[in-house]
């Protein structure tokens, strides 16, 4: 939200108030309390008819700094608030003299002149960011509105990214973000997926502790600063340490919470029904044969809204005019090997038989004359269910555990965006701040019930709407898109945008949801789809079997999940970093090259992991322009090895598309690229690709299948010379090796079972 009327004046009706001094310093055991009138104090009479700002710093965590900005405190705050996971007491150093107070976490200090209000977050003997003079802002309107404000500078050159998964520019300099969830599609500044956090190439990140409208004007109301707002009186956010990025994502995350595990079987490819599609069980068999006999493994089925009757949404019952036998259906389905995932939102259509449940039982949101809240907008007198009403989530999720109980394996969560702000919640929460939370709970009641119900200690939904914590219930998809090139890039700066908001684990709608893609879009979507953490072929109103395009949109399929497939022992051990550090598995340039200051704003391509370069493919004619960083990178598919730093403009047949190696990587390849349920370890080929001399790579590859469990299988690969040494350790099986250093290959060695270690000439 904009105060003011270009840099010099404040819009007409909009009174701020900003910090002039410190007066007062108060320190605590573990927190620094100052005290700022809004004038400079004088003389006893300048202590009247004035407001005092209350700001206390504190630390969550060791590098995070915690700031508390109050106006007036006694309005009690009803929530919901961000679950942060903080330990009991952070030790910080404090130090006050006659020019400033000094609180230290770990790396991160906040520096506060006592003159004159200025701010400064250093570390490493540098200012990273700072909250200047009228950076703070306490704000009346004519209306009655409050609002605070603060302004964080930023230096020559940074740029800001994150805000949760947004499909405008990658870079958020110059952009005005409302964290405010919306179903909105992708081709707006709206989004499904909201985080009031961001960071910058500067070595630190900022998450607003709010949880619901939050207003960021990205070097646009001021351009050389940050600015976020909240209404009320009091603003609290977070100024998080990096120095690198990932740095900042892994303290970030460690606040907000990692990503669970998912199960292997979700890195398969998905096939749905589509949408609004016809579609019976000889429809869904006539699909997963056809896959199966075109060589295409398939992992998941997934039946979207209409496996129940139209109007009823949601009431947990199969259509009987379409599906007479579920049951007997989805044991079908298991017998070929396949998971079932079926459609759900959170509300509930008048014609279902549990809104009357629903509404006497008072697990139903309701507005402030106490009668239930409804419209017609998605279905006729759709109602929402109150997650904050334990008796109402148990409800729902007892219902859900019917279907569960059937045979189904996962759930698709879909919606949880438009969600009312005028009712009453049966918690007393704020209404404004329910809207942005309300998926939390959604998506939090479905993924626990499954974690339960399968008993794994891991689960996978497929969810829409987000916020901050949001990454701890995978996976999330990025909502409805165009049939486009246009999309289709969209769609990557959302999920690009969505990693560096703390998000592992990312997916999309292959070839675009709205519309029909042509056979070069969907061809090309293909590889991008494959290459993506999660897989899914789904539409509106038309089927996303490859043939239904072209032969050749089959081969690309079979390719490239096959492909896909044959890295699940790197897959899997990227999705273990994602869970144990917060690091997500689609990376974008930036969090693996952060020196590199071509790669930090490149949005058309990015890391799958620490090894890997994808660069999809964003026309007809198969023309892609792709940064190399440094050094000599080698494509996986075709061989060739490319120099950088530098750009390369190539072209591609749909079969293929830039995937480069990483120089001095060691990339591990399974055995099996026909599921992705099986021992990883087992039979695995380490690719040791350009290996640098005197260097040490340690490899970790997770077990799978009836393996899983086990401890990893871990080798040490080093290059001395002309010569590389592989040792193993605790590897199941036999092993492979092949090293690729100058343009020539060693050839694979192969390692029986048992074998600790081999010794490979380099060419």
């Amino acid at each position: 939200m904009k105060f003011t009327d270009g840099y010099w004046m404040v819009r007409e009706g909009v009174h701020p108030e900003h910090p002039a001094e410190v007066h007062d310093v108060v320190v605590s055991d573990d927190a620094l309390t100052v005290y700022a009138p809004v004038r400079r104090i004088e003389h006893r009479g300048d202590t009247l008819n004035r407001a005092l700002v209350t700001v206390t710093y504190s630390s969550p965590l060791e590098g995070v700094i915690r700031v508390r900005v109050e106006g007036h405190t006694g309005r009690p705050d009803p929530g919901p608030r961000f679950d942060l996971r903080t330990p009991d007491r952070i030790p910080v150093q404090i130090e006050v003299d006659d020019d400033a107070a000094v609180l230290t976490s770990g790396d991160l200090s906040v520096r506060v002149h006592r003159d004159r209000w200025h701010v400064d977050f250093e570390a490493g003997g540098r200012v990273l960011t700072s909250s200047p003079h009228k950076g703070i802002g306490l704000v009346a309107t004519d209306a009655g509105e409050r609002y605070v404000h603060e302004q964080l500078t930023l230096g020559v050159g940074e740029h800001v990214f994150g805000l949760g998964e947004r499909f405008g520019p990658f870079v958020k300099n110059g952009q005005v973000v409302d964290i405010w969830n919306a179903d909105g599609g992708t081709s707006s500044e709206q989004a499904y997926k909201n985080v009031p956090f961001y960071l910058t190439d500067r070595g630190y990140g900022v998450l607003v502790n709010h949880t619901g409208r939050v207003s960021f004007e990205v070097a646009s109301e001021v351009v050389s600063r940050t600015q976020f707002s909240v209404p009320g009186q009091v603003l609290e956010y977070l100024v998080v340490h990096g120095p690198a990025p990932a740095d900042v994502l892994r303290r970030y995350t460690a606040l907000t919470g990692r990503p669970a595990r998912v199960p292997d079987w979700s890195f398969g490819l998905w096939l749905s029904t589509s949408f609004t599609t016809d579609y019976d069980e000889a429809t869904v068999t006539r699909f997963v044969d056809g896959m199966a006999e075109r060589g295409i493994p398939l992992s998941v089925f997934h039946f979207d809204c209409f496996w129940m009757r139209e109007f009823h949404w949601t009431d947990f019952r199969w259509d009987p005019r379409t599906f007479p036998d579920p049951e007997g259906m989805l044991a079908r389905l298991h017998d070929k090997g396949l998971r079932v995932c079926v459609w759900i939102n959170p509300y509930i259509a008048q014609r279902s038989p549990l809104f009357a449940e629903g509404a006497e039982k008072g697990y139903l949101v309701r507005r402030p004359d106490g009668s239930v809240w409804q419209w017609d907008m998605w279905q006729a007198g759709m109602a929402l269910v109150d997650f904050t009403n334990p008796d109402a989530t148990r409800w729902y999720t007892e219902h859900l555990r019917r279907v569960l109980d059937m045979g189904v394996d996962t759930v698709k969560t879909d919606f949880g965006e438009r969600i009312p702000t005028d009712v009453v919640w049966h918690d007393g929460s704020d209404p404004e701040r329910m809207h942005n939370w309300y998926a939390q709970l959604y998506n939090r009641a479905v993924f626990d019930l499954l974690v339960r119900e399968r008993g794994e200690g891991e689960a996978v939904v497929f969810a829409r709407a987000a916020t901050a914590g949001g990454q701890q219930l995978p996976v999330h998809w990025g909502g409805d898109c165009w049939s486009t090139f246009e999309a289709m890039a969209e769609s990557l700066r959302g999920g690009l945008s969505l990693s560096l908001s703390g998000f592992g684990y990312w997916s999309h709608d292959i070839g675009g949801f709205e519309g029909t893609p042509d056979p070069e879009v969907f061809k090309r979507w293909l590889a991008f789809g494959l290459l993506s953490s999660h897989s899914r072929l789904h539409g509106s109103s038309s089927y996303r079997v490859p043939w239904a395009f072209d032969e050749e949109a089959v081969e690309v399929a079979r390719r490239f999940t096959r492909l896909k497939l044959s890295l699940m022992p790197y897959l899997a051990r990227l999705a273990d970093t994602a869970h144990a550090e917060g690091l997500p598995m689609m990376r974008p340039m930036l969090l693996e090259h952060p020196d590199d200051l071509t790669a930090a704003t490149l949005d058309r391509q990015y890391m799958l992991g620490d090894a890997l370069l994808v660069a999809p493919v964003f026309s007809a004619d198969g023309t892609v322009d792709v940064y190399v960083p440094e050094g000599v990178w080698t494509d996986l598919l075709s061989g060739e090895r490319l120099e950088g730093p530098r750009w390369y403009r190539q072209t591609h047949p749909a079969t293929s598309l830039p995937l480069l190696v990483r120089p001095g990587s060691v990339l591990p390849v399974g055995a099996h690229d026909d599921s992705p349920e099986h021992d990883h370890a087992d039979g695995v080929l380490l690719r040791v690709v350009e290996p640098v001399d005197g260097r040490t790579v340690r490899v970790v590859v997770p077990r799978g299948g009836d393996a899983r469990g086990l401890a990893p299988a871990v080798f040490e690969v080093r290059r001395a010379g002309d010569r590389v040494t592989v040792e193993a350790h605790d590897t199941p099986g036999a092993w492979r090796v092949e090293v690729l250093a100058g343009g020539r290959t060693s050839g694979v060695v192969d390692v029986p079972a048992g074998g600790t270690s081999t010794e490979v000439a380099v060419s």
